[in-house]
């Protein structure tokens, strides 16, 4: 994979550096093959497309409403997830990653929040487990 900027606008009308790791890499360049198979197999609906998940009719993959009937139901029903919105994985993420005990600041510059907001939104799924080592921070002596 390479360094690539995505011209959408966002809705803090900030840039944002989307950081992933080895197995989300690895999905997005298996989902590149599989539509590069797609290509070969149709009549070029997904040719010449820059894009990991080619778009039909020629639109912006991101914006189309369509994705979610067309694409995301029908493999969430195969995989017997319950159905929900594209836009659930953002919270889904946050969680994942506060529970893990990772950094809110890390957390909340890769969803294009301020840590107040991350924080707001998602302080009741950090895990209580840690919370007695970070009592444990504290000097005994103040």
């Amino acid at each position: 994979m390479r360094l690539a900027k995505i011209e959408v606008r966002t809705k803090t009308g900030s840039d944002r550096v989307v950081l992933l790791n080895d197995r989300a890499i690895g999905a997005l360049s298996q989902a590149r093959r599989i539509a590069a198979l797609r290509s070969m197999s149709s009549k070029g609906a997904y040719a010449e497309s820059p894009y990991v998940f080619p778009p039909s009719k020629g639109g912006m993959w991101i914006q189309e409403p369509s994705v979610t009937i067309r694409h995301l139901k029908p493999v969430l029903k195969a995989l017997g997830i319950r159905e929900r919105r594209q836009y659930d994985t953002r919270h889904t993420y946050a969680t994942m990653c506060l529970m893990a005990g990772m950094n809110p600041a890390f957390i909340a510059s890769q969803l294009g929040h301020s840590v107040e907001m991350l924080l707001s939104t998602y302080a009741k799924w950090i895990n209580s487990n840690s919370d007695w080592k970070e009592l444990d921070k504290l000097p005994t002596r103040v």
